[in-house]
């Protein structure tokens, strides 16, 4: 079982980046490598990725092209990892929770876009990546390898590591990226009792305090219920990443990059 016992203080790194800003426009911000200490991986993984609502972009210095946010996180991980600040690449498996297009200038918030170059970045360089679909991603030319695993109301078994996803929100199904809340719950509650040891959302569940961890409550009651040990999810942003229910812990990723490694 997954048990997250620590985070650190200081991050590993920082990457400027462009991002929409609310009213229109652009604006700057940055977004932090952190490595947080866990109890119970698997003995093949030296750390797991975790990450989501990477919406924003990176001009390329030399072309002054728009880079999805999420290729220059994936570069600067494996950089990282290739210069041992972080775990070896090869030994390092990657968690997605959606949401990870933006438009080419970062200057209006949503739209809806493809994101195999961000999926595509991250199995370039590590041992493989599991992920579900936000709400503002198309997925339908992710890459297909025996190492990318797109979960919708699936397990997979990813170096001895047990994850479960439902991609996708609760919400109107006529509008894309949204299925019907009981549907969605439906779905939770299968993957959640399949004795998973990470379930991945997009949508997750309410942390400790509604108004400083927002989130879905009955979501929150799935996996109360179901006992998941690890609950990985964005969405929505806190400020504090971590809560923790009857039954587990609940990271939320969104706009963040946590290193998970050994304690």
């Amino acid at each position: 079982m997954i048990e997250l016992v620590e985070l650190d203080a200081a991050p590993v790194a920082t990457l400027p980046y462009l991002n929409a800003a609310r009213g229109g426009g652009t604006e700057r911000r940055l977004l932090h490598v952190e490595r947080a200490r866990v109890r119970g991986l698997p003995a093949d993984l030296d750390a797991v990725i975790a990450t989501s609502d990477l919406q924003g972009i990176v001009i390329e210095p030399r072309t002054r092209a728009s880079i999805l946010l999420g290729v220059a996180v994936a570069d600067l991980l494996a950089e990282l990892a290739f210069d041992g600040a972080l775990p070896a690449a090869d030994h390092t498996g990657v968690v997605l929770a959606g949401d990870l297009y933006s438009v080419p200038a970062a200057n209006k918030r949503g739209g809806f876009g493809d994101v195999a170059p961000v999926w595509a970045a991250f199995a370039d360089s590590f041992a493989w990546v599991a992920g579900v679909a936000g709400n503002h991603d198309d997925v339908t030319m992710l890459p297909r390898a025996g190492h990318v695993h797109l979960l919708d109301t699936d397990v997979v078994d990813c170096g001895g590591l047990r994850i479960g996803g439902v991609g996708l929100i609760a919400g109107n199904p006529d509008k894309r990226g949204r299925r019907d809340e009981a549907d969605q719950l439906e779905r939770i509650e299968v993957i959640a009792t399949s004795d998973v040891e990470l379930l991945l959302l997009h949508e997750g569940p309410a942390g400790d305090d509604d108004d400083a961890q927002p989130g879905h409550p009955l979501i929150r009651e799935v996996i109360e219920r179901a006992r998941v040990p690890l609950t990985v999810c964005g969405h929505v942003h806190w400020d504090a990443p971590l809560a923790r229910h009857a039954g587990g812990q609940i990271v939320n990723v969104d706009s963040r990059v946590l290193v998970l490694i050994p304690a």
